[in-house]
């Protein structure tokens, strides 16, 4: 596992004890969590803290917030040298029906979506929505 504290100041983060046990929390799970995922694992902080991180990790290059159309929004960890940029870097998720876990498919890329003129693309979301192989055994 790379070093947390050098991720953080990497992408101008000071490394603040919170920030490191969020890191290191969503480093250990291959699923996109919420922020009510983290006030359970992590009860003794509250909602603002957790938020005012997963937001500086956002701002900062650290983790992209996916929106899985369940109403809440989740997040996930960003690949090395990801700038999540609409034509470089935006890559499918996949959410389970069944077991509600969204997940990251990073080879899976969004295709380039040419827009009409005067027309600014900010934001590209694509989710496919199934069963994942976990429960489809």
């Amino acid at each position: 596992m790379q070093d947390l504290e050098k991720i953080l100041e990497k992408n101008n983060v000071r490394p603040t004890a919170m920030r490191l046990l969020v890191l290191r929390f969503l480093f250990n799970k291959e699923i996109a969590l919420s922020l009510t995922d983290l006030e359970n694992k992590f009860e003794k902080s509250d909602r603002t803290t957790l938020f005012r991180t997963l937001k500086t990790f956002v701002e900062n290059g650290i983790a992209h917030k996916i929106d899985d159309g369940t109403g809440v929004t989740k997040f996930a960890l960003c690949e090395d040298n990801c700038h999540c940029e609409i034509e470089n870097d935006l890559h499918v998720h996949f959410h389970c029906k069944k077991c509600n876990e969204t997940i990251c498919l990073p080879t899976y890329k969004i295709p380039i979506i040419h827009l009409p003129d005067n027309y600014v693309g900010l934001e590209v979301n694509l989710v496919v929505k199934g069963i994942c192989n976990k429960c489809n055994k």
